[in-house]
């Protein structure tokens, strides 16, 4: 049986994250406060803790959710991969990240940890391993932790100005890096 999410609770958590985003575009995530986050979603601060125990948790949640969205998008092309041209939805989830790109580098450290690189890797190395598993692909686990951890890795070193590059170049390189990690033999 699978939980329904009331579409209240999904709206006010949209709000915040929407209103975070918002003020971290203004200042650095330690100078936010819950109160300002309270305000520009137009929620109180009951309702606030309600969804998150702290602004920690809200940043978390609202910066995975983005990892997430271009993680799905990633996982939905389909045919055979042109190394050269990454699907568009991974350049525009390397777009939206360069928006926040200080806001994501608080919450991501620069080898990949950090609470946002913990729940991206676990989540990346989960997906990987059970579309790699569907198909019958060889070595779901090997290529899953690999898919996790590189992805992770580069998405880290670039939002903290490691690795150069526009959106669109680090949304090239991953793309041929995923491919390579995909195709590998691994006999």
């Amino acid at each position: 049986m699978s939980r329904v999410e009331d579409p209240r609770a999904a709206r006010t958590r949209a709000r915040l994250c929407a209103a975070l985003f918002e003020a971290c575009a203004e200042q650095q995530l330690s100078d936010v406060s819950v109160a300002d986050v309270v305000r520009r979603a137009g929620v109180g601060r009951a309702t606030f803790y309600l969804h998150y125990s702290d602004l920690g948790e809200l940043a978390v949640a609202a910066c995975a959710d983005v990892v997430r969205e271009g993680v799905d998008a990633l996982h939905a092309w389909r045919g055979v991969p042109v190394p050269d041209a990454p699907p568009p939805p991974l350049e525009a989830f390397f777009r939206k990240l360069d928006q926040h790109r200080a806001l994501y580098a608080s919450l991501l450290d620069s080898s990949g940890g950090g609470p946002l690189g913990l729940v991206l890797h676990r989540d990346l190395s989960e997906r990987s391993r059970t579309e790699r598993a569907l198909a019958g692909a060889p070595e779901p686990e090997l290529v899953g932790a690999a898919v996790a951890g590189a992805f992770t890795g580069v998405l880290a070193e670039w939002v903290h100005g490691l690795i150069p590059g526009t959106a669109a170049e680090v949304a090239r390189w991953v793309w041929r890096l995923l491919i390579a990690l995909h195709t590998a033999p691994l006999s």
